[in-house]
């Protein structure tokens, strides 16, 4: 039976005011420390991935702890450094067709004005007047709009140096991280302990690896299918689909509209448009219905609600970085709260109707990695 970390019950009134103080207090502190927390919780996920090779580089070719995690990390930047090559170059050839856009544009256009003009009797003078006016405000903010995608492209350079920095060092202060742990919960429940911090890397490791598998799936066939289809710039469209697709909910509407955009900007028919949004729907369907629940969806027991709202929240807070952590967070906080005894119930309201079995504990190997003595 799985043992759990035992805590004395209050008053009702008394667990709903601390739970209030922590959720408001908790929530404040993570919107003020979003440029220290954001990246070190990518760090302790990505750490968590690479352990497996900085153990194994350890073990197999006798590395230094620092070197083990600095080789880990160099293979992690290599690894997205390819993939940002790859939707670098398609997006640097997109650009070659921006003539072609700026027509295909000006005729559909023209198009929607006399539309208009015949549906709701507006005049192309009047039309073309409001377009005038508003250019014109769109033109007088574009020294802002270019200083805001300048500092928006530098903090995203700060936040992967930083990332990569922060797993580094949680690659090499692993087992003095453990060790804290241990000593914050007391040595009575030092075995309770070191089975969470199993089950988090247990969970967190199968699922960022089927999210990868389940990335590489979709972009794969999506590639094919657009490649047959006869659409330009089939593998961009496919790879962008892929990464978005890793973003509940909302990364598969982001990169439908991407990819209708990009295909009716390269002077595609009606046709093809209708076939990109028929084949992206359609393999959603399968990704949703099957490569989710066979990949990922085994690996991480969160029912629909959660993960929803947990998506929302995140995006609130953190934006973009919090919509990718909201679930791996949620699946971390359920872990631990299904080991607290007064924080039961609050597991199984994250969790969904048909949880399955808990993997076997793992807390042989963690007490192992830890008590292993510094190189």
């Amino acid at each position: 039976m799985m043992k759990t970390l035992t805590t004395q019950a209050g008053p009702f009134y008394t667990k709903l005011a601390m739970i209030l103080i922590i959720l408001i207090a908790g929530g404040y502190l993570c919107i003020l420390g979003k440029e220290v927390l954001s990246p070190l919780i990518f760090a302790m996920l990505i750490a968590i991935v690479l352990l497996p090779i900085a153990s194994f580089l350890e073990r197999r070719f006798k590395f230094h702890r620092s070197a083990a995690a600095g080789v880990s990390v160099v293979l992690m930047i290599v690894f997205v450094g390819l993939i940002f090559y790859m939707v670098g170059a398609q997006i640097a050839d997109l650009g070659s067709d921006w003539p072609l856009f700026k027509l295909q544009l000006a005729a559909s256009l023209k198009d929607f004005q006399h539309w208009i003009s015949s549906t709701f009797h507006v005049n192309m003078a009047k039309q073309m007047a409001y377009v005038n006016s508003a250019t014109s405000d769109l033109l007088t903010e574009s020294t802002s709009v270019i200083g805001a995608t300048v500092l928006s492209v530098s903090s995203m350079l700060l936040f992967l140096v930083f990332t990569m920095i922060n797993t580094f060092f949680m690659l090499f202060y692993r087992r003095h991280i453990v060790r804290f742990l241990v000593v914050v919960c007391n040595e009575e429940n030092a075995m309770v302990v070191y089975d969470i911090i199993a089950q988090v890397q247990y969970i967190i490791r199968k699922y960022i690896v089927g999210l990868l598998l389940e990335m590489a799936i979709v972009a794969t066939v999506l590639c094919i299918v657009f490649w047959l289809l006869g659409i330009k710039y089939a593998m961009l469209l496919g790879i962008i689909t892929g990464l978005f697709n890793i973003i509940p909910y909302i990364g598969i509407f982001t990169a439908l509209l991407f990819s209708i955009l990009v295909t009716f900007a390269t002077a595609a028919g009606t046709t093809k448009i209708l076939l990109v949004l028929v084949a992206v729907v359609i393999m959603h369907l399968i990704d949703s219905n099957v490569l989710l629940p066979m990949i990922v969806g085994s690996k991480v027991k969160i029912n629909g609600l959660i993960t929803l709202l947990g998506v929302i929240i995140g995006e609130m807070m953190w934006g973009v970085p919090g919509m990718f952590l909201s679930i791996p967070v949620i699946a971390i906080a359920k872990i631990v709260f299904d080991r607290v005894e007064s924080l039961h119930p609050w597991g199984f309201l994250l969790g969904d109707e048909k949880d399955e079995q808990q993997p076997p504990p793992l807390k042989a190997e963690i007490a192992a990695e830890t008590n292993t003595n510094p190189e």
